[in-house]
């Protein structure tokens, strides 16, 4: 009997060491219970070494390079963009189309970061206002019926409000049709030649830090939105002085932005719905165009620009 309890009690030691197993080669190790001695969670604000739920130094993974944002793969189309298609559909390369999203070629491209942040070097100052009023001239969008009808809405509910529907700056807060208005101060009216020979800088550097009482809107419209609602102010501007501004001429001021019916596009933003498979279009007949040039279309975020 006292050699059978030695016997179990070797066999349970060995178990209970065999269940705690180093990792080796192939082989991932074991642990009892690790849940219970481990926290499985990766601790988003710690940037050193990971010593939690590894076995030794090979197994150990630095949170800091975790946290880094990777480059995207060769050939990644940002979101709403079928480049690589449209590309295939008029004889272009993807390369060329790929150079496009990324800025290269025509005045009216522009870099497309992957997360839509665009740098701003101005500063939230009167002399950094001057400053952006006379160096940002043009529109870096073309201009587009598409942006123009997105323009209308982010300016309806953004701007309207103050400056008016027709830009006048008789926006419902100074309006007779308001009984508690009580504004401290009159918004701006873009329909006064002041503000239609004003570059548009003027108004982008208002939209990114705001104006007297108005408030900054850049963390509440992306970097083209922005862009599309000074289109679509320009687009009031020429209606009150009947002139054009749309996407096949600009009769305004030529140097506020460019028809879009005058620049080449290789590349097109287009909704995920316009992008889907038509029905009954097997999806590697759409992937084939992509993959004749040799390239990839892997799915990337994209906002805003600059």
């Amino acid at each position: 009997m006292k050699n059978l309890k030695h016997i179990v009690i070797a066999i349970v030691a060995t178990v209970v060491l065999y269940s705690c197993a180093p990792a080796d080669n192939n082989f991932p190790g074991s642990e009892y219970m690790p849940d219970m001695a481990h926290s499985i969670a990766q601790e988003a604000n710690v940037y050193n070494y990971y010593h939690y739920n590894t076995w030794d130094s090979a197994s150990t993974v630095r949170l800091k390079e975790l946290s880094y944002p990777g480059l995207p793969v060769e050939g990644t189309v940002p979101r709403g963009y079928a480049g690589l298609y449209f590309a295939s559909e008029k004889g272009e390369n993807a390369s060329d189309v790929m150079d496009q999203l990324r800025g290269a070629g025509d005045v009216n491209n522009i870099a497309v970061p992957v997360n839509g942040h665009v740098p701003y070097y101005y500063g939230d100052t009167e002399a950094e206002r001057t400053r952006a009023t006379e160096e940002i001239i043009a529109n870096p969008f073309p201009i587009t019926a598409a942006g123009l009808e997105k323009g209308k809405e982010l300016y309806v509910i953004f701007c309207g409000i103050c400056h008016g529907e027709k830009g006048n700056g008789l926006g419902y807060l100074v309006s007779d049709d308001n009984p508690s208005v009580k504004y401290p101060a009159a918004p701006a009216n873009f329909l006064l030649d002041d503000f239609i020979n004003s570059s548009n800088g003027r108004y982008y550097h208002s939209i990114m830090y705001g104006k007297n009482v108005m408030g900054a809107y850049k963390d509440k419209i992306s970097y083209e939105e922005r862009w599309q609602v000074i289109h679509y102010i320009r687009s009031l501007q020429a209606k009150e002085k009947g002139l054009e501004y749309s996407e096949q001429a600009n009769t305004l001021n030529p140097d506020y932005g460019v028809p879009g019916s005058q620049v080449s596009t290789l590349a097109e933003s287009i909704s995920d719905a316009e992008a889907a498979p038509e029905e009954g279009t097997p999806a590697e007949e759409e992937a084939a165009p992509a993959e004749s040039q040799g390239e990839s279309t892997h799915g990337g975020d994209s906002t805003g620009k600059k």
